[in-house]
């Protein structure tokens, strides 16, 4: 559910408009109802709307409900949308199929208001649930920001969506904390890790959308990952996380570059197509940190991710420094 809209979301799929106004009579009281009388459009409007729950009709003209459950659940964005059939075919045959395509329920039609509401509450609430769980397994245990395993879903993700909307860009940075070994050693373990929560907190503030990401990637490592962001809007990200961690002051004394902790970053943009690996996304932008660590560090090296006409997993691209303090 999307706290922003107050009722969970329900998506309902037929193409008798009638049968659309009865479902929606019973249940938008509780319930924002959307819906669509055209199965081809399903998956779209699922991946934009992200509806809590999708009441699906089997028998429908060019793609029966059969198909479309499949097609959700074929997809990363929209496999753990809980799909009722609601259908006037009620032998035990076609129940059956609908299970086996992925449905978590099958109503019979004519519907009986107050079974439809229980089934939906019930698959509402336990949607409810799972997302709780995915949440909490999805946060790192010691900063609370998403883990590597978000990261990598979320790259994922905006990767299939940056390829259908064509042309769109997706930046990356990859964060280090400068000589946090040294950071460590004298201040304490305890300390280093009060500095990781606090650069964490500054790194999530500095992030101005929602539709951004931060993550810890792993020890004293974080990214952000930036959908349709190109790399004048990522260098920008980039400028303002330096500031707000600067702002911080957390004193390390055993730094080869000032008293205070620093980072160092490395800036990627590319425009995702058909045929390229994701994983060229974090690899440039380990490759620029690592050049902007060994450039001196508190610094960031930035680049645009240039595919050959025959893509590859290789990269070609042209790294420039900007040192941060």
């Amino acid at each position: 559910m999307n706290p922003a809209l107050g009722k969970p979301t329900i998506l309902i799929v037929d193409d008798e408009t009638i049968n659309i106004e009865v479902l929606a009579k019973h249940l938008q009281t509780d319930y924002r109802v959307l819906f669509t009388t055209d199965p081809t459009k399903v998956k779209e409007l699922a991946e934009q709307k992200e509806p809590d729950l999708i009441l699906l009709d089997v028998v429908m003209p060019e793609m029966d409900g059969y198909e479309v459950c499949r097609q959700l659940k074929s997809q990363l964005m929209t496999r753990d949308i809980p799909v009722i059939f609601v259908t006037v075919m009620g032998e035990e045959q076609f129940e059956a199929i609908g299970f086996e395509t992925g449905g978590v329920d099958y109503i019979t039609k004519p519907i009986k208001p107050f079974l439809l509401r229980a089934r939906v509450k019930t698959h509402i609430e336990l949607k409810r649930q799972n997302d709780l769980l995915k949440r909490l397994a999805s946060l790192d245990g010691l900063t609370g920001i998403p883990n590597r395993r978000r990261l990598d879903e979320f790259l994922n993700q905006e990767w299939g969506r940056a390829i259908r909307q064509k042309n769109t860009p997706l930046s990356a940075i990859l964060i280090d904390v400068d000589y946090f070994k040294k950071f460590n050693d004298h201040y304490g373990h305890q300390a280093g890790d009060h500095c990781l929560q606090k650069i964490a907190t500054a790194l999530a503030c500095a992030l101005e959308r929602k539709t951004d990401l931060v993550a810890r990637y792993g020890g004293e490592e974080f990214a952000c990952i930036l959908p349709d962001t190109p790399l004048q809007g990522a260098i920008h990200t980039a400028e303002k996380i330096q500031q707000t961690v600067a702002a911080l002051e957390i004193p390390h004394h055993r730094s080869d570059v000032a008293n205070v902790v620093t980072l160092s970053m490395g800036v990627v943009s590319v425009t995702p197509q058909k045929g390229m690996n994701q994983e060229v996304v974090l690899a440039t932008a380990d490759q620029l940190l690592y050049a902007a660590k060994k450039g001196g560090r508190n610094q960031m090296q930035y680049a645009t991710h240039q595919p050959e006409a025959s893509e590859t997993d290789n990269n070609q691209s042209s790294a420039k420094m900007h040192r941060l303090l």
